[in-house]
């Protein structure tokens, strides 16, 4: 019971106690790791838990603790959890949008009309692409496999991108933070570190917001 609270934790906490679930639980930091990138990609409910920040802390307790984590398993492993969940998602699109879409609790939509607004704008400005730039947004991340299901994407062309997007997303955070997390500065901010990784993941949001915001009042 203690370690699948301890698997909330990091699910809530983002990353905070990852280094926890590492001194107790050894190898079973993986099967964690696995299923919160596997549940933050492919569950469209679920934009809200840590996915850049995890990646970059997973790279960094590798570096910590090089006898209980791997960091290439570490990067093999969450790849394969990104491109699941995403397909997972493609899936779910492609099967039940229409009906999550019209889906309420306590009267309001579980997805927001505007988050997906935006996940469109995406598709609209990069096309397939947008699967692989997505994998570096937040919310974004989550929804854009379940609109290209929604919109009945070819699942060749979407599968060819979902793996490039999840090769380049979990290679580069979780290896940025295995080579920075040595550097005593960065070890030593930990938190400080993951906050300022998720900012600068909501900037994109943050500018489009601005932007259409500007368009707006011109308008």
């Amino acid at each position: 019971m203690e370690f699948f609270n301890q698997i909330l934790d990091v699910f809530f906490h983002l990353d905070t106690h990852l280094g926890r679930i590492v001194e107790q639980y050894g190898a079973l930091t993986y099967v964690v790791l696995f299923l919160i990138i596997f549940i933050e990609t492919g569950v469209v409910f679920m934009p809200f838990l840590p996915g850049d920040s995890l990646l970059f802390a997973a790279g960094m307790m590798a570096a910590k603790y090089p006898d209980s984590l791997n960091i290439w398993l570490i990067v093999a492993l969450l790849i394969i959890a990104a491109i699941l969940g995403d397909s997972c998602n493609y899936l779910i699109g492609r099967r039940f949008g229409n009906k999550i879409q019209q889906f309420r609790l306590f009267g309001k939509p579980m997805i927001k009309p505007e988050q997906l607004a935006h996940t469109h704008g995406f598709y609209e400005k990069y096309g397939a692409s947008t699967i692989v730039i997505a994998r570096f947004v937040p919310i974004v991340r989550t929804l854009a496999p379940f609109v290209g299901g929604v919109a009945a994407m070819n699942y060749a062309v979407f599968f060819k991108f979902n793996i490039i997007g999840a090769i380049l997303w979990v290679a580069s955070l979780a290896f940025a933070g295995y080579f920075l997390g040595s550097i005593p500065l960065v070890r030593d901010n930990f938190e400080k570190v993951v906050l300022g990784i998720v900012a600068l993941s909501v900037m994109p949001i943050l500018w489009q917001l601005v932007k259409a915001r500007f368009s707006f009042v011109k308008a």
